[in-house]
C-alpha cells in the first residue's frame, strides 16, 4: 500500500466482516478463501491460553494459506462425516474496532456464531482479530485470530465449522 493508497474505513471494514460472515454461513468457501492473501494466517489458541503462540503453545488451530485450503476441501468433501451434511450457521459480528497499523489495519470484533446441526444448537462466542490489507481489490485478510471467551468447549463439543 502506497502513502497515497486509501484507508478503509470503519463502515467498509464492517461490510467486508459482513461480506465474509454471508459467506460462511452460505458454505461459500472457495469465495471466502479468495478474502486471504497468500502468506495469511488463521488461528484458533486453546480456550485456556487465549493469548497462545503457536510457535510455543497447543493451537486449536493453526493454518497458513495451504492448510487452509485443504481445510476447505475437506469440508466441502462428502466424506467430512463430521460437516455433511453442513451446519447451518450463523456468524453474528458487533462492537467492530479500527486501527491503523502500518500498512495494514488492525481490526478487533465481537462475535456470536450458532451452529445448528442434527436437532441440536451451539453457539460459540469471543473475539476476532484481524490484520487486514488494503489492495488494488479491496480489502484482503492478512491474519484472522478467533479468541474463545468460552472457558469449557465440551458443551460444543468440537470446532468443526469455520469461526
Amino acid at each position: 500500500m502506497t502513502a497515497a493508497a486509501h484507508i478503509a474505513t470503519r463502515p467498509e471494514v464492517e461490510d467486508f466482516l459482513y461480506t465474509e460472515a454471508a459467506l460462511l454461513d452460505a458454505w461459500e468457501l472457495d469465495e471466502w478463501l479468495r478474502l486471504f492473501d497468500a502468506d495469511a494466517k488463521y488461528e484458533v489458541p486453546c480456550n485456556d491460553a487465549p493469548d497462545g503462540d503457536p510457535d510455543r503453545d497447543l493451537m486449536l488451530v493453526d493454518d497458513d494459506h495451504r492448510r487452509l485450503h485443504a481445510r476447505v476441501e475437506r469440508l466441502k468433501n462428502r466424506r467430512a462425516h463430521r460437516e455433511f451434511p453442513h451446519s447451518r450457521t450463523n456468524h453474528q459480528i458487533f462492537n467492530v474496532q479500527v486501527e491503523p497499523a502500518g500498512e495494514e489495519l488492525s481490526v478487533t470484533a465481537s462475535f456470536t456464531v450458532w451452529r445448528f446441526r442434527g436437532g441440536r444448537s451451539s453457539s460459540y462466542v469471543g473475539h476476532y482479530h484481524y490484520r487486514l490489507r488494503t489492495g488494488d481489490t479491496g480489502l484482503r485478510i492478512a491474519q484472522k485470530r478467533v479468541q474463545l471467551d468460552m472457558t469449557d468447549l465440551r458443551a460444543v463439543s468440537d470446532v468443526a465449522i469455520i469461526l
